[in-house]
């Protein structure tokens, strides 16, 4: 997957979005922590310029969240490195994102998890998202337009759920999703959040608190 994203010419950017500004990124994830290999590899390989309106692509590889549109935003490089490597602590092979937005997060983990689900009340985001997939060749991604708080039940299972908007409490319905051993990877609260992540051992959830962040909220209902 790595070799065809990075060999494929429309994908390597100028400028702003060359190889050269995304190895800059690289290195500043790497000072900020990030050890998996995996991630950096994945995150130094998509073009994550594609993931934005045009007028905002020569931002795409600093180290900010970026508007997309309807009140939602991409997050910083950082935190989807974060959030990813964490998830590939349990080494997962079917995994449920909550929030699609534009689909960057769910590329990432298409270079890294054998099956990924994702889930958007938001068409028009979905439909971009869509689109970008589908130009990445990242067929072991599917999508689906629903309301995340109700995760993907017909499809559960999942060894690990991410989720990119932040609830005020974890929707019951993520927990029961989420197999035995499987790991939830999550955003909570208002105004202050916590990055936590909760660890499915024994049929109840093992919370551990990991940094504090600020990501949009977890809304209710699918919007055309």
């Amino acid at each position: 997957m790595a070799e065809f994203l990075r060999l494929n010419p429309q994908f390597k950017g100028i400028g702003f979005t060359s190889q050269r500004t995304r190895d800059r990124m690289i290195k500043r994830l790497v000072e900020q922590g990030i050890k998996n290999t995996q991630v950096l590899d994945a995150l130094s390989y998509l073009p994550r310029h594609l993931f934005l309106d045009e007028a905002l692509a020569h931002r795409a590889y600093e180290d900010t969240a970026l508007p997309i549109g309807l009140g939602q935003t991409l997050s910083q490089p950082y935190i989807v490195a974060r959030m990813t490597e964490l998830l590939l602590e349990i080494e997962p092979k079917k995994v449920l994102e909550i929030g699609t937005g534009s689909g960057f997060q769910a590329a990432v983990l298409g270079c890294l998890v054998p099956e990924v689900w994702s889930v958007e009340r938001l068409d028009p985001l979905l439909e971009k998202a869509r689109h970008r997939i589908k130009n990445l060749a990242l067929k072991n991604i599917k999508l689906h337009h629903a309301d995340g708080n109700f995760g993907l039940e017909r499809e559960a299972p999942f060894d690990a759920i991410l989720v990119t908007a932040a609830p005020k409490e974890v929707p019951p319905s993520l927990f029961q999703q989420l197999a035995e051993g499987g790991r939830l990877i999550v955003p909570l609260g208002d105004e202050q959040q916590m990055l936590s992540v909760f660890d499915k051992q024994d049929g109840k959830m093992i919370q551990t608190d990991v940094a504090a962040v600020r990501f949009v909220p977890l809304l209710p209902g699918a919007q055309k």
